[in-house]
């Protein structure tokens, strides 16, 4: 048996014990010994990637209650995270190393001719094409860019999170409706960005990141169409808070849970009866302050609210 197969065997071994219900007697009468075989065979990222081997054991780990069978577990899965990030360094280093002898191969003079199209490659591109972009939660900002001149700034960050603000503004086709310039909207939202931070540090870029993850959330339409049509100033909205540009819904949860916070607040503090029934968990005194309210639907159980008048702690319960 090759080790590859011995390694679907374990692993097939290691699901059933964790599907059975008596497992724990499985545990202790053959995970053990399989994990022991594990950490004597001599492990590649292609079959641990083939195998899946690290989820069976790491399953096993969740489930187990013995401390020799998860310490095992552990020392395993570390070993193999530890191949897995050696293996893609050297990849990165190969790739990095190739990238540096292509580009010690590229003329200056094939740059220079790039750049003098830049102009006109814009224009076969068409303003109505969507630019390509990565996640909004983890944009790309040092790949290349292609700006019309008027837009660029000259500085390859900068540029990028331009197309980056432009395509988040064209996520629908609804902004030719609002006749809008999506270019030049996101030329000064980066602008309006830069100018408060002054440099593209990650301060400057989780700003970009938060304009473009919000312009772009299906949950929230209404922000990029207050953008787009200009109810929301674009300098202000390259400033707005995470609280700000919530969808509506989001606001009205984050209302209610406030209201409801303050309200027991006050509760507790301005109004109840005295008793002696209820002890604190804290000071263990029996000096409380309750009073009970209808929180929920009528045929549910009241909510008792405590304070302590001894120490100020509250509490609840039904």
């Amino acid at each position: 048996m090759g080790r590859d197969e011995t390694l679907v065997h374990i692993a097939k071994q290691l699901d059933k014990m964790v599907s059975r219900r008596n497992m724990v007697r499985y545990y202790k009468d053959g995970a053990l010994a399989l994990l022991q075989e594990l950490q004597g065979m001599k492990m590649s990222l292609k079959s641990l990637q083939a195998t899946r081997i690290g989820m069976s054991v790491n399953l096993i780990r969740k489930h187990s209650t013995n401390e020799e069978i998860i310490a095992l577990a552990k020392i395993l899965i570390k070993k193999w995270k530890k191949l897995l990030a050696t293996e893609i360094s050297v990849d990165h280093k190969a790739e990095k190393s190739s990238g540096k002898e292509g580009e010690r191969d590229r003329s200056s003079a094939v740059v220079l001719e790039s750049r003098k199209h830049s102009k006109e490659k814009y224009k076969e591109r068409g303003s109505g094409s969507k630019v390509t972009m990565d996640s909004p939660s983890s944009p790309t900002f040092s790949s290349p860019t292609i700006l019309p001149p008027l837009l660029s700034t000259g500085e390859n960050i900068r540029d990028k999170c331009i197309e980056l603000l432009i395509a988040a503004l064209k996520t629908d086709d609804d902004y030719k409706d609002y006749g809008a310039n999506c270019d030049k909207m996101g030329s000064e939202i980066e602008v309006s960005i830069h100018q408060e931070f002054q440099k593209t540090d990650m301060k400057y870029k989780n700003r970009v990141r938060s304009r473009i993850s919000n312009l772009k959330d299906p949950k929230n339409p209404n922000l990029r169409k207050n953008v787009l049509s200009g109810a929301i100033d674009l300098l202000h909205f390259a400033r707005m808070s995470a609280e700000e540009m919530a969808s509506d819904e989001l606001k009205e949860l984050r209302q209610v849970i406030t209201k409801e916070a303050i309200r027991e607040h006050q509760m507790a503090k301005t109004s109840g009866t005295t008793s002696s029934l209820f002890q604190c968990g804290k000071c263990k005194k029996k000096n409380c302050t309750y009073n009970q309210v209808q929180t929920r639907s009528a045929d549910e159980p009241m909510t008792t609210f405590v304070l302590c008048n001894e120490c100020g702690n509250r509490w609840k319960f039904c």
